[in-house]
């Protein structure tokens, strides 16, 4: 017999171990019914579930998140199988998701391809408020698309599942951190200036101006943000494709009436983010404690071919934190929702209409109506096919002169007859269909 069985046997006990928990009773039905009141709006928008391992290979984390990332270098739990296999407990779901794309010929479908998914997730980190080595995350995932609206879609997405969570005071930040055109330029001036701050920094933050200057910027050890504040600004350095990216993105939440400020030190903490980047919080609480990111996450075009795919799949996508929107005073507790197949494909004409696409979502969602569309198809023929592939018995149609005139345009599918319906009878008409 081994001698650390003894000991082992002896200093065993029967609780958890560290940063992990049991979920029973309430703590099980609260996680369960935020993440079907998540799964519920997702649908309404158009979004499929998807489910992947708890384990994966471990390259997939170490070539898409990033080898000089915390996520990987300090936090990653990997264990050797008695093949030989090197395999790791997932610690973020969009590397995995963006491997099944791949693996199941998901490019070959309709673009783009929107995923949710919920589950638990691990991480070796220090054990705190609102942070366990085991928690859960609902994520959204829009895979086949550059396009802003999608930016835009899963931010308003975060919003209305957390308000509809009682969390109604909540801050989003934004910012773009550019591609690989003009980010070497603005990574090089970072870098140059925190050399001249060297004595300033802390030692993890010297080490990250080796090997990942970005990551300076998500430091949070309170000796760094001084100089931080100071920090040349990856906005300044944006080249014109990614400027006009980010100038449609913060108009498309102007249009939706969604308030946000610019954070120019944001850069979220995985290498595979391009261009936009943002997180969703709640003020500090009474206490005077920090705010918590309740979700966060962004735009990430090239993860694709970090893992080795030949085509590249523009995309971008969200993570909630739910033990943070559960812990939260203003949480309320939610109730499930029977979730249907689509019953209409929406259909948007031009770039004015699918400004106000979004607007049209959100009234069918209220009357609980499931709907599915197709955010880069920009002809009718096009969109059309896909409702007819789909087997959709009514399509609605927005185009600039119904964005006008603030009506839509309902066809069945069917009949191949068509009806004008003002916004505010949208609902009631298709009742009656």
């Amino acid at each position: 017999m081994n001698p650390s069985d003894n000991r082992n046997k002896n200093d065993f006990k029967l609780q958890t171990a560290k940063g992990l928990r049991d979920l029973i009773g309430d703590d099980y039905y609260l996680l369960q019914g935020l993440v079907e009141k998540a799964s519920e709006v997702a649908i309404y928008y158009g979004f499929r579930p998807i489910a992947t391992p708890i384990l994966e290979d471990e390259r997939l984390f170490r070539q898409g998140v990033g080898q000089y990332t915390d996520i990987v270098e300090k936090e990653l739990y990997t264990l050797r199988t008695r093949g030989g296999d090197r395999l790791a407990l997932r610690p973020e779901a969009t590397a995995p998701i963006m491997r099944a794309y791949f693996e199941h010929g998901l490019q070959a479908e309709p673009q783009p391809v929107m995923f949710y998914t919920a589950g638990p997730f691990f991480r070796h980190d220090s054990p705190q408020r609102g942070r366990f080595r085991e928690f859960h995350q609902f994520d959204l995932e829009v895979i086949g698309t550059s396009k802003s609206i999608a930016d835009a879609l899963v931010i308003r997405l975060v919003l209305i599942i957390l308000k509809e969570a009682g969390l109604n005071q909540l801050a989003v930040e934004i910012n773009s951190i550019g591609d690989r055109d003009c980010r070497p330029i603005f990574r090089r001036e970072l870098a140059n200036y925190y050399r001249k701050q060297a004595r300033q920094i802390c030692a993890d933050c010297r080490e990250r101006l080796k090997t990942n200057p970005l990551r300076l910027l998500d430091c949070k050890n309170p000796k760094c943000q001084e100089v931080k504040t100071e920090a040349p600004s990856a906005i300044s350095f944006l080249c014109h494709a990614c400027k006009q990216h980010f100038k449609e993105v913060l108009e498309y939440l102007e249009a939706m009436e969604i308030s946000y400020a610019i954070n120019n030190n944001l850069v979220r903490g995985l290498d595979y983010y391009t261009r936009t980047v943002f997180e969703i919080s709640e003020p500090s609480d009474a206490a005077g404690g920090p705010a918590l990111a309740l979700a966060g996450g962004g735009r990430y075009d090239y993860l694709a071919r970090a893992l080795g795919a030949k085509k590249a799949a523009p995309a971008v996508g969200v993570a909630i934190g739910l033990e943070r929107v559960i812990q939260s005073p203003k949480f309320t507790r939610l109730t499930p929702r029977l979730l249907k197949k689509p019953k209409v494909f929406f259909i948007q004409l031009s770039l004015e209409a699918k400004m106000h696409s979004l607007q049209v979502i959100e009234i069918l969602r209220r009357a609980r109506v499931p709907l599915s569309h197709s955010l880069s198809k920009d002809s009718l023929s096009a969109q059309l096919a896909i409702a007819e592939k789909m087997k959709i018995p009514y399509t609605i149609i927005l185009g600039q002169k119904e964005v006008i005139d603030g009506t839509v345009i309902v066809r069945d599918m069917n009949t191949r007859s068509q009806a004008t319906v003002k916004l505010n009878k949208l609902a009631e008409y298709l009742e009656k269909c």
